[in-house]
């Protein structure tokens, strides 16, 4: 485990995951040149214990790592922590991307990128509010059949029983919960979610809204709670 820390004071901390040295030097020193405190560890177990003593906001996590493998550590990750997860892959594969986000990733890059996009991805994100962030500024609670959207303790029930979001997913969720009689495409989802910086796949909404579907119980065929608009992009549905 190596610890990188940028000359200006920050509040930002990153973990960078990778068992290739050159490039998780490289990235680190892009993310420490950016402002962030930079801790890196080259594969799974160590990634887990660094995670739970450093508490990241971020993590930029390599999929194939030695022992334990990235969508595990991703997997193990989620259960106690809220930090952003960025996957890379050597493997364009969509199958790879869909497994990589459902166990919690937030965004994926795919070898060879651009260090100065990964950064970018990353502010963009943390642009984004933190369940703890502070204060709500949005207090609403918006209902769908038996679907209520808490925006301002960012919650999701069905029936009353708690459905475990990630941060992404309940931002996709909430964006189209806050403007019911609104089509978004994904365009608008990915500025909204993402914000106005972020570059990359557009169907990065698709496998999110994906997952909310999935963890709703909901499905493309039902569409109680978010409907596909053929050709356009998504709204929220009615809950029938």
């Amino acid at each position: 485990m190596v610890r990188m820390t940028a000359s200006a004071p920050t509040h930002l901390r990153a973990l960078v995951v990778d068992d290739e040295p050159v490039l998780a030097d490289l990235v680190a020193g892009y993310l420490s040149r950016d402002g962030f405190e930079v801790e890196r560890a080259g594969d799974g177990e160590t990634a887990l214990a660094s995670a739970r003593a450093f508490d990241p906001d971020v993590v930029v996590l390599d999929l194939g790592l030695p022992g334990i493998d990235g969508l595990e550590v991703c997997r193990q990750l989620r259960t106690f922590s809220d930090s952003y997860v960025v996957m890379l892959t050597a493997r364009a594969d969509e199958l790879d991307t869909l497994v990589g986000l459902s166990v919690g990733a937030d965004d994926y890059m795919t070898k060879p990128f651009s260090p100065r996009e990964l950064v970018a991805r990353v502010r963009a994100m943390l642009r984004r509010p933190r369940a703890a962030a502070g204060p709500a500024t949005d207090e609403r609670v918006v209902t769908v059949g038996d679907l209520e959207i808490d925006l301002g303790a960012r919650e999701a029930r069905v029936g009353g029983d708690l459905v475990r979001l990630t941060r992404t997913e309940f931002d996709v969720l909430a964006a189209l919960a806050v403007r019911p009689a609104h089509v978004m495409t994904r365009a608008l989802l990915l500025e909204a979610v993402w914000g106005g910086g972020w570059v990359g796949d557009e169907h990065l909404v698709d496998v999110h809204v994906l997952h909310v579907r999935q963890k709703l119980g909901d499905s493309a065929e039902q569409q109680r709670y978010v409907r596909t608009v053929r050709g356009v992009g998504y709204r929220i549905g009615t809950g029938e």
